[in-house]
């Protein structure tokens, strides 16, 4: 089997990208190797920058045969030239970021965001002397007036964590290519089967693959996909300048979660359906925001521009004082989901998030751009990403509180 053939159906790619027979053994599984060094049988130079195109492996920051195996499958899925796998999925934004911002560029990014992006934004990318304009991406007018001759990179994220607010990615690459800007797009609540970024226009496409990708809570990673000659830049800046590699043994893990990909994420997908319709039924649940129901204000926008609704539901039930009793009584009587962060897992996970204090922490929003958070998420959401479990089984489990 070739390692990668674009003429392959997703589950054929998610589950043979990358991989092959190994050639020492025969083993049909792909092998874990976790060596820091590797021997060599050519004069090689001390740095990495003496590597080229063919080099083998010498220094596993440099390159690893198992991290270069899912480098290979996520790029695959993404339908890029390459990808770079990293630390985590902040591991993966700093590498945008620090990659090709310097002091003086000007970026825009979106004004809510994963929350570590969010004050990464706001705190150690101005200390570093980089021009932040943050903005609602939803709004296509406000991107268009952010976005400046020097505008180097419009980073956005769709849907963003926590509420499920979508960016129309064409039209924003266009803005942002119109003035010679890259496009970053952080898609991890929609993965690589939610969302084609590459046709959109998105130039690197970024993953928290600690969530969808893996998919099974059991690793830390991040990764960019996109065109090489980008990648190279970031595997030599973020990689082998800054350190942030990945660990052999979580790419290894990481994917054998990817190959069952396409098929989760129908799972994921149809369980969150039925549960999204089921809790706009209860009369305790105010606000169900999920992009597979035509009461998302954005649902014409999900149904041209995403291929898969995910499993991520936002909900709330009322005001904060009744936020805060429903999250403790989650806390208290859930037997099958857990009150738990992270998201994207086979098991379904749940939490409180709270207006007020994510705008004190992290998003810091004030005037229009508050006023359109609180438009989705009124004084918190609960922030739910429904797993692999039986849909009945994960209502009956919230019929319990709610």
């Amino acid at each position: 089997m070739a390692t990668r053939n674009d003429s392959f159906g997703l589950n054929t790619t998610a589950i043979h990208a990358g991989e092959a027979p190994d050639t020492a053994t025969g083993a049909s599984a792909p092998p874990l190797h976790m060596s820091s060094t590797f021997v060599t049988d050519e004069l090689a130079g001390f740095s990495a920058h003496d590597i080229e195109e063919g080099t083998g492996f010498i220094y596993s920051r440099w390159g690893n045969p198992t991290v270069a195996m899912l480098e290979r499958k996520i790029s695959a899925l993404e339908r890029t030239e390459d990808c770079l796998c990293l630390a985590s999925g902040m591991a993966a934004t700093n590498a945008i970021f620090l990659t090709f911002l310097s002091a003086g560029d000007h970026a825009v990014i979106s004004d809510v965001s994963y929350a570590g992006v969010a004050e990464l934004a706001r705190d150690t990318l101005p200390r570093l002397g980089i021009n932040v304009t943050l903005v609602d991406m939803s709004d296509l007018d406000a991107v268009s007036q952010a976005i400046r001759p020097d505008t180097r990179l419009v980073h956005c994220e769709s849907p963003v964590n926590p509420i499920g607010r979508l960016t129309d990615l064409a039209a924003v690459s266009k803005l942002a290519h119109n003035v010679g800007a890259l496009v970053s797009c952080d898609a991890t609540f929609a993965s690589p089967i939610g969302q084609k970024c590459k046709d959109l226009g998105i130039d690197l496409i970024m993953h928290s693959v600690t969530k969808y990708i893996g998919g099974h809570g059991d690793a830390i990673g991040g990764a960019v996909a996109g065109k090489a000659d980008l990648i190279g830049k970031m595997r030599a800046e973020a990689a082998i300048h800054h350190g942030a590699i990945m660990s052999p043994f979580n790419a290894w893990l990481i994917a054998r979660g990817a190959a069952t990909l396409p098929i989760r994420m129908k799972a994921h997908q149809h369980n969150a359906k039925q549960v999204a319709e089921w809790l706009e039924g209860q009369e305790t649940v105010t606000r169900v925001i999920y992009p597979g129901l035509r009461s998302h204000p954005q649902h014409d926008l999900a149904q041209r521009q995403m291929t898969n609704m995910s499993g991520m539901i936002a909900f709330q039930v009322g005001n904060v004082d009744q936020g805060r009793t429903t999250a403790q009584a989650l806390i208290d009587r859930l037997e099958i989901i857990h009150y738990a962060v992270s998201l994207g897992h086979h098991r379904s996970l749940i939490f409180w998030m709270e207006t007020d204090s994510l705008m004190d922490t992290s998003f810091r929003l004030e005037g229009k751009a508050r006023e359109s958070y609180r438009a989705f998420a009124g004084d918190g959401v609960f922030r739910f990403s429904v797993g692999l479990e039986d849909a009945d089984d994960l209502i009956a489990d919230l019929a319990r509180v709610l």
